[in-house]
């Protein structure tokens, strides 16, 4: 940018802080001189080192500052003069107490500051008897060196203190929270060929900075210079509200899956073994509940169920309940399936679903459910997590359209077409089958289990048997792909600095 376009550009700060800086460089030095406040001088100095007219450096430097007792004392006085001032010519040590109103740790440090200096003289009886001295007179009458310190303006360079300053300075250090001693960073600016020859060209300040309508109506712009603005220029970052990022995520799911034509169903946390396995047809014996690894509730231990639904799937695992199976052949307890647990699977909220007066066929429902399982934790396991489940009920339904159902569900919400379906178990699904997708850093990781509902899951619930799709994703998982993240645990961060820059999709 040539010279005179240059000047035109500087806005009134700018054209402040220039001007002092032909004879100036420290950032303090151009605070006092300009006026301005330390936010104005440090963005204004900010501005003009991106348009090149000045250089910044960050100098280190000890800076000296009051401290708390610091600046109570530079209102209410040193304790040492109040101390001085109770002090007749011979005064008791609780006499002097008494009238200056000091505490005992203020006498006591009073007590070595006045004796160092000579201005009281002690005698001891019975109890400490206090006399001033000619020079503790002098001290009352012209004041104390520790006072005029204090009365200096702070923030003070250490390095800009004569000796006799230094000297009180370490007086003060040694006593409580009067003074204070930071190393900080200081800015230095100096002006840049660029800046120099700025200073020589005429610098108009009775530029316009922006329109309003009484400019326009009245026709007052013409003939007025308007000033020129750099859209390039570096601002202050803006942290704007907004959602958290997995939070915004599922939401989006959500409209997603309600775009498709899918209704939504819901479920409690806490749930009962009933809905969460048994109604599922999960044996109560069997070794694929180890891998849900549940929360038991302590109180209350047992929930109510509806106890005409309990008995059809009590007769689902001991009988097959008339679809032709022979069930589990065991003795289901009746009791257990009422205990309270936290929600292992989201797969519950479908079981409430077919059991349901609001089902309706054909259907498509989904859920988004919070699920609870004691994990390790690591990049890709926690021991809460979210489950993207739902179903979709039809006559005439077939493996062929859930492979479809699958393949949609990961190009839609995970972005990849590297998909592959593989063989499953789940005990309440025949066939099962398992959804795995290409992580491009996590390599294969699995999304989700799915499959069709056996009918000695849907009849017990529905009356009837309608072949019934099945499937639940785990959505944590889809997330990472979309939100560029390697650590699930990153999903649930209280980080601030991580929530600020964290991927929005």
């Amino acid at each position: 940018m040539e010279i005179k376009k240059l000047a035109e550009s500087l806005n009134p700060i700018e054209r402040k802080v220039l001007r002092v800086l032909a004879g100036l460089s420290s950032f303090n030095d151009i605070l006092k001189a300009t006026g301005l406040k330390d936010v104005e001088v440090a963005r204004a100095l900010q501005w003009l080192q991106n348009k090149n007219v000045v250089g910044i450096r960050a100098e280190e430097k000890e800076i000296v500052n009051l401290d708390e007792n610091g600046v109570k004392y530079l209102k209410d006085g040193l304790p040492e003069r109040k101390f001085l001032e109770s002090v007749g010519k011979q005064s008791a040590f609780s006499e002097i107490a008494e009238k200056s109103g000091l505490s005992a740790e203020e006498m006591a440090v009073s007590l070595g500051a006045l004796k160092s200096k000579n201005a009281i003289e002690i005698s001891k009886g019975r109890e400490i008897i206090a006399a001033i001295t000619d020079h503790g007179r002098h001290l009352l009458k012209h004041g104390f060196p520790e006072e005029q310190f204090l009365k200096e303006k702070f923030p003070k360079e250490l390095s800009a203190l004569n000796d006799e300053e230094k000297f009180v300075l370490g007086s003060l250090k040694r006593r409580k929270k009067i003074v204070k001693v930071e190393l900080s960073k200081m800015l230095a600016a100096e002006l840049t060929e660029t800046g120099k020859k700025l200073l020589k060209e005429k610098i108009d300040d009775d530029l316009m900075e922006k329109v309003t309508p009484s400019l326009i109506k009245t026709n007052a712009w013409k003939g007025r210079k308007f000033r020129r603005f750099d859209v390039k220029i570096n601002v202050p970052l803006v942290f704007g509200g907004r959602k958290q990022h997995y939070r915004r995520f599922l939401d989006e799911v959500r409209q997603k899956f309600v775009a498709l034509g899918f209704r939504e169903m819901a479920g409690p946390i806490v749930e009962t073994d009933f809905w969460d396995m048994d109604a599922l047809f999960m044996p109560q014996f069997h070794s694929a509940r180890d891998i849900h690894q549940a929360y038991y509730i302590k109180e209350p231990k047992y929930g109510k169920l509806d106890e005409n639904l309990v008995k059809k799937v009590k007769e689902a695992h001991e009988n097959g309940f008339g679809t032709g199976s022979k069930g589990w052949r065991y003795n289901f307890d009746a009791k257990r399936t009422h205990r309270h647990m936290l929600r292992t699977q989201g797969t519950a909220s479908s079981a409430r679903m077919l059991a349901s007066k609001e089902l309706k066929i054909p259907g498509k429902y989904f859920a988004i459910s919070r699920c609870f399982r004691y994990d390790v934790v690591d990049a890709t396991h926690f021991p809460e997590f979210n489950q993207t489940e739902g179903i979709i009920i039809e006559e005439g339904l077939n493996f062929r359209h859930l492979k479809s159902v699958l393949k949609m569900f990961a190009e839609e919400f995970a972005e990849t077409d590297q998909v592959k379906i593989t063989p499953g178990y789940f005990p309440f699904t025949e066939p099962s089958a398992e959804l795995h997708a290409k992580h491009p850093e996590l390599g294969w990781i699995e999304l989700g289990g799915s499959g069709i509902f056996r009918p000695e899951v849907v009849k017990p619930l529905l009356g009837k048997e309608v072949p019934v799709l099945a499937w639940g994703i785990g959505i944590d998982r889809i997330a990472m792909f979309k939100l560029g993240i390697k650590d699930i645990r990153q999903l649930f961060s209280h980080d601030l600095e991580f929530l600020r820059n964290a991927k929005v999709v």
